[in-house]
């Protein structure tokens, strides 16, 4: 077997920029039987509509036959469905608006694309999703974070500075709902005006949004695509999260102006999404079967998030702060400022229990006395041994 020097290689200047998100690495560790996982952002698989999807792809390739598993344009009644979808949740949308993606991540990177030329400006929140900075710092764009917390989400104050600041921005992302990481969601006023200044400023904003349709309490609220009235908004919306994440489906709501060259984009990549998902997706949800798979799932995520709710009271009380979600899969857990979650996470390692240390989600390197903890993919059971062996490695550091 010939080993080759890599070093010898001349990468692209993007391939030089990337570097692999440290979530796929610490989720490797959740091969480990004796491990609990409280790093991942998974439905629980016995959530997962197994048999309903199962009927429909029968019914799908029993009704189209071969033609089902053919190169196919974009499926007209699923985004005719998305559309009422989109229309019923305040957005003003045709189903020649509705872009079919390989979900969330392909539609940011289809955008990033679309607006952002290497060097170029991107702004986004000092702590958001990693895919996010791979689309943006990871393909070489100068970043300007602006402020966010998990107490009232992105600070509009200072997001309208960093937009009115020079070089001028080419491109905004925001997440609206259950926040990944921090479980937090915008206000009515807060999305209003993420709209307004998207236009004000004519930076387009992305809205990425695959966690809305997990809310357990509280009131739903429109997308921030809902108060666009300049075009400035583009929203990304994703059946892995409500549904299931193999399917990788997602869309996109764009600027009909704008369908050939996303189209063009989208070919150069992997030229279209799956026709079989896409009829698939399209026969489960017009069998009326996601209203009462989402009340389930979500009834079950509600049962884990207060699970880990209450053994975070029972053992870090008076020790650490966190979020109370309404929805979504995550809580942020922040610990004195001494304690830095990337030094503590051998210990946990040892102590089989893994998280995600917060700073992996940071653009500057800060929030390292944070973590994300996620409940969806645990039993209330498996939740409080994980919080008793987590809560035995922090305190050895107090």
């Amino acid at each position: 077997m010939v080993t080759l020097d890599t070093t010898t290689y001349v990468l692209s200047t993007e391939a030089s920029h990337l570097k692999r998100s440290v979530i796929r690495e610490l989720l490797a560790h959740a091969v480990d039987p004796q491990m609990i996982s409280l790093a991942g952002g998974l439905p629980a698989s016995e959530f997962l509509p197994l048999e309903a999807y199962r009927e429909c792809l029968n019914a799908v390739m029993k009704r189209d036959g071969a033609q089902s598993l053919q190169y196919r344009p974009q499926y007209t009644p699923l985004r005719e469905w998305l559309a009422d979808y989109m229309q019923q949740r305040g957005v003003k949308c045709t189903p020649q608006q509705i872009y079919i993606t390989n979900g969330n991540q392909n539609g940011l990177a289809i955008l990033s694309r679309l607006f952002l030329n290497p060097g170029d400006t991107a702004v986004i929140e000092a702590i958001t999703f990693t895919g996010i900075k791979l689309v943006t710092a990871g393909r070489g764009m100068i970043i300007n974070p602006f402020r966010t917390s998990h107490q009232s989400g992105a600070d509009m104050d200072d997001m309208e500075a960093v937009f009115a600041s020079e070089p001028r921005p080419r491109l905004a992302v925001l997440i609206p709902d259950f926040h990944n990481p921090l479980g937090v969601s915008l206000s009515l006023a807060q999305r209003q005006r993420a709209a307004h200044l998207a236009a004000k400023y004519h930076v387009p904003l992305i809205e990425d949004d695959p966690y809305s349709p997990l809310r357990f309490s509280g009131e739903p609220l429109p997308p921030i695509k809902a108060f666009d009235e300049a075009g400035y908004v583009f929203y990304l919306g994703s059946f892995s999260k409500m549904l299931a994440p193999a399917l990788r489906l997602g869309w996109m709501v764009v600027p009909e102006g704008l369908g050939a060259k996303i189209a063009g984009l989208r070919e150069s990549f992997d030229l279209e999404s799956s026709a079989l998902t896409q009829r698939a997706v399209h026969e489960f949800l017009a069998r009326g079967y996601l209203p009462p798979h989402l009340e389930q799932l979500n009834a079950a995520n509600q049962a884990r998030a207060q699970a880990l709710l209450a053994a975070l009271e029972a053992h870090f009380s008076g020790v650490a702060t966190w979020t109370q979600p309404e929805g979504g899969l995550f809580i942020w857990l922040e610990l004195p400022p001494h304690i830095n979650t990337w030094d503590l996470l051998p210990e946990a390692l040892d102590n089989k229990v893994v998280y995600i240390p917060g700073g992996a989600f940071s653009v500057n390197d800060g929030a390292n006395n944070t973590m994300r903890l996620n409940y969806s993919n645990v039993t209330p059971q498996k939740i409080a041994q994980g919080i008793e062996r987590l809560a035995k490695a922090v305190k050895r550091q107090l």
